[in-house]
């Protein structure tokens, strides 16, 4: 099956592209920032002024114009379906349910401090137990779970401040 990639442009404009699409391209040359594209004889020259790894966004010039645009694969959107996230999107200030569950243990208490990687809770699903983790050093603004119990995909479970 081929690959297709989403291109989000300016948070307005979304285009799908085929990997036959992107090899069709005439030509591609890049030097540093700086790409030449050419397609059906029109040559197009672009320059990448910022670029973010993990969130695949970049910021291109074109003529002028600066573009922000954002690739995702067909793997972000299967990730995205399912509520899960990679790369910076993990580390935010709410503690959500991946999945439906109930809660074994609750380890933190409003207030307290936490390190990143330290356990904030145990929830079982499946017959499997899933320690949720902190993403990052921060305070325990609220703790809306208690042991015992069962939460539904995406509740809120707990919540962090800076």
């Amino acid at each position: 099956m081929e690959k297709t990639y989403k291109a989000i442009v300016n948070d307005s404009f979304e285009f799908t592209m085929k990997q036959s699409e992107i090899d069709s391209l005439d030509s591609i040359t890049q030097h540093n920032s700086k790409t030449h594209i050419l397609k059906d004889n029109t040559s197009v020259a672009a320059e990448i002024v910022a670029s973010d790894f993990h969130t695949r966004t970049y910021t291109i010039k074109v003529n002028g114009n600066r573009y922000t645009v954002s690739i995702e694969s067909e793997l972000d959107a299967l990730i995205e379906e399912m509520g899960l996230s990679l790369g910076s999107d993990a580390v935010e200030n709410e503690i959500h349910a991946p999945m439906p569950g109930v809660i074994l243990e609750v380890n933190i208490s409003e207030g307290d401090s936490v390190s990143e990687g330290d356990t904030l809770c145990v929830l079982e699903a499946m017959k499997m137990e899933n320690a949720l983790t902190a993403s990052k050093n921060a305070t325990v603004k609220a703790v809306h779970i208690a042991n015992g119990d069962t939460v539904d995909k995406n509740a809120l479970l707990i919540e962090l401040e800076d």
